[in-house]
């Protein structure tokens, strides 16, 4: 019996040696994804940025994958987070703009589609949002814990996430007020508990396979930063114009963006900023021996933006590309991506496959082992992402957007086509682009090459199926 229990004893040691703290004792990768807000392709490093440090991102490049050519959901947030979250291009999903709801909040999703999160849950996960939502009000089919988060901390609604000393945050359902904020000024920079939340549920669920959604708000408008080294670091090596915007105080439902002195300053701060969550990030996973079986994606929910002071043209946020945040040009839908996942993922490893944030779903859906038995548009990268298998192609990608009088876009191939003014008039003229010739859309091709016109005017008919949530095209002229 002694002999017995000592055999015992040098088991469990054993177990205890082979799984270091933290180390989980299964096979399952832990996924994280991360969604920057209005960060532009341009604004990392690796993309040419010049005057922003983007350090960790650029390391995480090389010790990765990079894709020149991924595409946001949505040149705005709220679809684009739809499109991720289940899959579905603009033309189909059920989400196809940044509808309001009084007081806070925006239009639910509906319970009844499959969410990625729903999927994770499914397959046995941990799974935790943190940041910003945009997808339903609290207690609302929408609410992110009734999508398939076991827990949440953040923005439940977007409006709410341009201020970043904010009166209260979400916990779940509970409200998380900061009575000593002062907006702009002092108190509890919402991004940075929103980080120490995240760390925790990192290390609460290290022993478990885990899906973790960072949907950070940086570098989103307002230009708002502590005044801290980071930003001395920054402030004076930029010519600068302050901004004035509408200041507020907690409580106040005025609308603008809080003043700033040093825009530039500050963006190139909070672009900073968000890099140095990303090292955080990769620190924790490597303090708790998970970093070698976590995949971490890292991406943005659309272009840059103008709003609050940001200057896209002085930073080249959009690089070579034209356009900005509500544009279905390059410059508002192109975004960086990058993913990293040591033994799984080739280092500096190059990709010019053609994907959008649609495909992430059926992708971390069979990294999970769960497969998608319902419609989708979306195509897993996994086979691009691991250099395995075969990957399939998009005959096209699909973009609308309800702003601004309607514009679609879609791209087949190398040729991409821009419907402007659609609401007013659903056959307006498209004007066609050669992306492996011209990527920044400077010369309209469509006179020279009317077949192809006709050919991708036909396939946005395809594409668009009328929403009555969202009406796009009267049903007059919708096929």
């Amino acid at each position: 019996m002694k002999y017995f229990i000592l055999t015992l004893i040098l088991i469990c040691f054993c177990s205890v040696q082979a799984y270091p703290q933290g180390r989980p004792a299964h096979d399952k990768p832990n996924i994280i994804f991360i969604l920057a807000d209005d960060l532009g392709y341009g604004d990392l490093g690796f993309n040419g940025q010049k005057y922003i440090e983007t350090a960790v991102l650029n390391k995480m490049a090389d010790e990765g994958i990079t894709f020149s050519q991924f595409y946001a959901g949505s040149p705005v947030c709220a679809p684009s987070r739809a499109a991720l979250m289940t899959g579905m291009h603009t033309g189909h999903a059920y989400i196809r703009g940044n509808k309001e709801i009084d007081p806070e909040g925006q239009e639910p999703l509906a319970d009844s589609l499959v969410t990625l999160a729903e999927l994770f849950k499914a397959s046995g996960y941990q799974t935790g949002a943190f940041g910003k939502w945009g997808l339903g009000f609290v207690n609302s089919e929408g609410d992110p814990t009734r999508q398939g988060f076991d827990e949440f901390f953040g923005y439940n609604c977007q409006r709410q996430s341009h201020r970043y000393y904010p009166g209260h945050l979400w916990k779940n359902q509970e409200k998380v007020e900061f009575p000593g904020n002062q907006p702009g000024h002092s108190g509890i920079y919402a991004p940075d508990i929103i980080q120490n939340e995240a760390l925790d549920f990192i290390e609460k669920n290290r022993d478990k396979p885990f899906f973790l959604f960072l949907a950070y708000t940086l570098p989103h408008a307002e230009l708002i930063v502590p005044e801290d080294s980071l930003f001395t670091k920054y402030k004076g090596i930029f010519p600068e114009a302050p901004f004035r915007g509408n200041d507020y105080k907690i409580g106040h439902t005025i609308t603008g963006y809080a003043s700033q002195a040093y825009p530039r300053a500050a963006y190139a701060t909070m672009v900073h900023r968000l890099d140095s969550y990303v090292g955080q990030v990769f620190g924790k996973l490597k303090s708790l021996g998970l970093d070698e079986n976590t995949l971490v994606i890292f991406t943005s929910d659309n272009g840059p933006a103008s709003e609050g002071g940001a200057d896209p043209v002085f930073f080249e946020s959009s690089a070579k590309f034209r356009g900005i945040k509500r544009d279905v040009y390059e410059g508002g839908i192109r975004v960086p991506f990058v993913a990293r996942w040591p033994g799984k993922i080739t280092p500096g490893t190059q990709s010019s496959h053609i994907s959008a944030l649609w495909d992430i779903l059926p992708t971390l859906a069979e990294l999970a082992g769960n497969q998608v038995t319902h419609s989708v548009d979306g195509i897993s990268m996994l086979p691009s992402l691991t250099a395995t298998g075969t990957q399939r192609r998009h005959p096209y990608l699909y973009w609308e957007f309800h702003e601004q009088g309607g514009k679609q876009a879609l791209r087949k191939g190398h040729w991409k086509a821009v419907r402007l003014g659609v609401k007013e008039d659903p056959a307006a003229p498209i004007a066609l682009y050669n992306l492996e010739k011209d990527p920044s859309e400077t010369t309209d091709l469509a006179e020279r090459h009317p077949d192809k016109v006709r050919e991708l005017d036909q396939l946005m008919k395809e594409a668009h199926k009328e929403s009555s949530l969202f009406p796009f095209i009267p049903p007059t002229t919708n096929p």
